[in-house]
């Protein structure tokens, strides 16, 4: 069965899973947050296959998350660094280990994100950016963005929906 591609749908959560949403790409996000920066330290850690971390890499690499830097001349050895782009998906896997503590940890979190700065453990909150108040679903509304196609506005701003699918798809 081809897998669905949300790579051209105006929604950034869809486009997201397009980039990351196999079950492999996010431990490999966590592992480059964690330290990891060689293939055979990924390979070791997470157990998978060569070809589908060489897979993974190189769709992290293709699309900005990870740069492939050379190491040594002699053999050439590579290693993988997060990028600004990369580093900036750290929340979202603070995010979801938050809610794996909470959710699917009975015996509590199997491990901890301590804040070097103020030396406490902690765990992700997402806050609004104006008034740093946790944001909760009851309250929070959404509506059209500038990156909303021109092709859908009209209708979305006629029924007050956004989300129809006719609508997401490119």
């Amino acid at each position: 069965m081809k897998r669905t591609t949300f790579a051209g749908w105006p929604c950034t959560v869809a486009r997201t899973v397009d980039l990351i949403g196999d079950w492999w790409t996010p431990l490999v996000l966590r592992e480059a947050f964690y330290g990891a920066r060689r293939f055979d330290e990924f390979e070791r850690v997470l157990g998978l296959s060569r070809n589908v971390l060489t897979q993974r890499l190189t769709r992290l690499t293709e699309e900005g998350l990870m740069a492939r830097v050379q190491y040594q001349d002699r053999p050439p050895r590579y290693e993988y660094q997060l990028t600004e782009q990369g580093r900036d998906f750290f929340p979202v896997i603070a995010a979801m280990m938050r809610w794996g503590d909470r959710w699917l940890a009975p015996d509590g979190p199997p491990v901890l994100l301590h804040h070097e700065t103020c030396d406490h453990d902690t765990h992700a909150e997402v806050v609004c950016a104006h008034c740093r108040e946790p944001l909760r679903h009851a309250e929070i509304s959404a509506r059209l963005g500038p990156g909303f196609p021109d092709r859908h506005r009209e209708s979305a701003l006629a029924t007050g929906r956004f989300d129809d699918p006719a609508m997401l798809q490119p």
